[in-house]
């Protein structure tokens, strides 16, 4: 089972009288988890489970290390598509028997059974077990990557706190990628899914280096040389984008313990160079405050330790003086501090930091949305598909009440209802339990503008936030002819055929900004003092009832 690498390889073992370590804790400590995740590109629930893993990640990030297996039938790529498998990753799922995905193995613990590999379900609670149990092995692992050479020196150690039940162990060090864009069924997201902690390569032989000496106060002190390719597959390999994974097993299972790093970086030429990546993606929303969060890199050698980071919002300059670390070639997502803005149909942030070696980099800009905004009279159109029974729905208001909910439904159904709103921002949230959604729903107002639209394969959960006035739609028939008109406008607007109705004008929020009454049949209001934005005309005349939006531009 074990292969040849070209790698160089320096290790030693101690019995730590007169060497000590250097990485690796000597007190006793409870497990690692090390969660093998069997996945593929076009696997439609493997989305939902990078999610759950993620999150046992997220809320365990020191003790818990995922490795994302492509392998098998779901990894076997199309015409133009990347292939992510590995040699080492076909070996291990075959050893295994895997043949569902995706499945996983927590440190190759035996649950049930005769294998270890079990379903999505069960890797939370069944990684609380592990991270509860003592340990009688300590794990540690280092990374450095000479970014000019692409060589990566991973240093190993394990400290034996106990005595192992198997007089032979087996040190594995695993090489991953992430942030690699691609394609993935189930993902929503085209060809720019983000593909983590996915299995490059196994620097040591597929099934581990031994280690001879398992009992107490045993030091294990390994150094691995091995030169990044270019490429895995035809996937470039990003040397800023690796992680090194170390875990040592009593056999082929029954992984002990581990640990996860990701490199540090030399060889790079620029001394400062803190580049701005990305700011996080704003969706329409009512609010008029913002916390922007955004992505900074040190392109640069020597690590960050503070920024003044300056943020515009449609014009309004503010700025948030960071400290911190960030090392070289890493990125940090700083969460700026929340300011107020006035909104815009189209809103435009641009993120900057100060001059350094590159100034090229140096902001960021983006522009989102001011949320929809409607009538109080809005019409929800649901059409499930041949899983109606994974789909969930619910409308909550600004305080995050509940105040509308449906699901589970019949399968290939198509569902209709009616809300009747008060002035507020909501929020609607479709849910698939399966987390590959593909119902389809639309939010309309009676005056047909669509405030929410889902179309398909948009994955667990989509969202989306709209502005109610509060002015029900009842009765309007009988003022079929109303004209409004110009629209957008700045100063005047012109309505005819309303003889008589009285009007009131609403903001997107609900407030009542003018009214008049017993109108003229070709009135002109003045709108001379409206700020920009979006308005609501309710038209009454007897018992008819009729809205008409109109837009301010100045």
């Amino acid at each position: 089972m074990f292969k040849k690498l070209p790698l160089s390889l320096v290790f030693a073992v101690f019995a730590c009288v007169s060497y000590g370590q250097t990485i690796v804790s000597t007190s006793p400590e409870n497990k690692n988890v090390i969660l093998e995740e069997f996945t593929g590109i076009k696997c439609v629930y493997c989305p939902d489970g990078h999610r759950i893993a993620q999150g046992i990640k997220n809320d365990n990030p020191n003790d818990v290390f995922l490795v994302n297996i492509h392998a098998g039938g779901f990894a076997v790529p199309g015409t133009g598509q990347p292939d992510f498998r590995t040699p080492d990753g076909e070996a291990i799922r075959a050893f295994y028997g895997v043949n569902s995905y995706p499945s996983g193995m927590v440190n190759r613990h035996i649950w049930s059974g005769n294998s270890p590999v079990i379903s999505r379900s069960a890797w939370a609670s069944r990684s609380n077990v592990i991270l509860g149990e003592s340990s009688y092995l300590n794990v540690g692992v280092e990374a450095t990557i000479n970014v000019q050479t692409r060589e990566v020196v991973i240093h190993a150690e394990g400290y034996y706190t106990g005595n192992s039940p198997e007089s032979t162990n087996f040190l594995t060090v695993a090489l991953l990628q992430n942030n690699t864009k691609g394609p993935q069924t189930g993902g929503g997201q085209g060809n720019n899914y983000n593909h983590m902690h996915r299995l490059v390569d196994i620097i040591t032989p597929t099934w581990g280096d031994p280690i001879n000496t398992t009992t107490t106060g045993t030091l294990v002190d390994r150094t691995y040389t091995y030169t990044i390719p270019a490429m895995y597959n035809n996937v470039p390999a990003v040397v800023d984008d690796m992680e090194v994974v170390a875990f040592i097993t009593e056999t082929e299972s029954e992984i002990i313990s581990g640990h996860g790093a990701r490199p540090t970086f030399t060889g790079i030429t620029t001394a400062n160079d803190a580049s701005v990546l990305s700011i996080e993606e704003i969706p329409a929303t009512c609010e008029t405050t913002l916390a922007p969060k955004v992505k900074i890199k040190n392109e640069g050698q020597n690590t960050i330790t503070s920024l003044a980071i300056t943020y515009e919002i449609n014009g309004d300059s503010h700025t948030y003086n960071w400290t911190g670390s960030i090392p070289a070639l890493w990125d940090e997502t700083i969460e700026l501090p929340e300011v107020s803005y006035t909104a815009q149909g189209t809103n435009t942030i641009v993120v900057s930091v100060p001059n350094d070696d590159n100034n090229a980099n140096n902001s960021f800009d983006t522009t989102f949305e001011e949320a929809p905004a409607g009538t109080g009279t809005v019409d929800m159109r649901l059409i499930t598909d041949a899983y109606g029974f994974e789909c969930r729905w619910n409308l909550q208001d600004s305080n995050g009440n509940t105040i509308q909910s449906g699901g589970p439904y019949p399968n290939n159904t198509t569902i209709e209802m009616r809300f009747n709103l008060t002035a507020d921002c909501y929020t609607f949230n479709l849910i698939d339990t399966a987390s590959d959604g593909g119902t389809r729903v639309t939010l309309t107002d009676h005056e047909g503008t669509i405030l929410f639209n889902a179309i398909g394969n948009w994955g667990a959960q989509v969202s989306g936030e709209f502005n109610s006035n509060g002015v029900l739609g009842v009765n309007d028939t009988q003022l079929n002819d109303i004209s409004l008109y110009p629209n957008p406008a700045s100063t005047t607007l012109n309505l005819k055929n309303a003889e008589n109705a009285n009007i009131q004008v609403f903001d997107v929020l609900g407030k009542l900004i003018l009214s008049q009454e017993n109108i003229s049949m070709d009135e002109q209001i003045n709108i001379s003092n409206l700020e920009n934005g979006t308005y609501f005309m309710k038209i009454s005349k007897d018992d008819a009832v009729a809205t008409k939006r109109f837009i301010v531009t100045k």
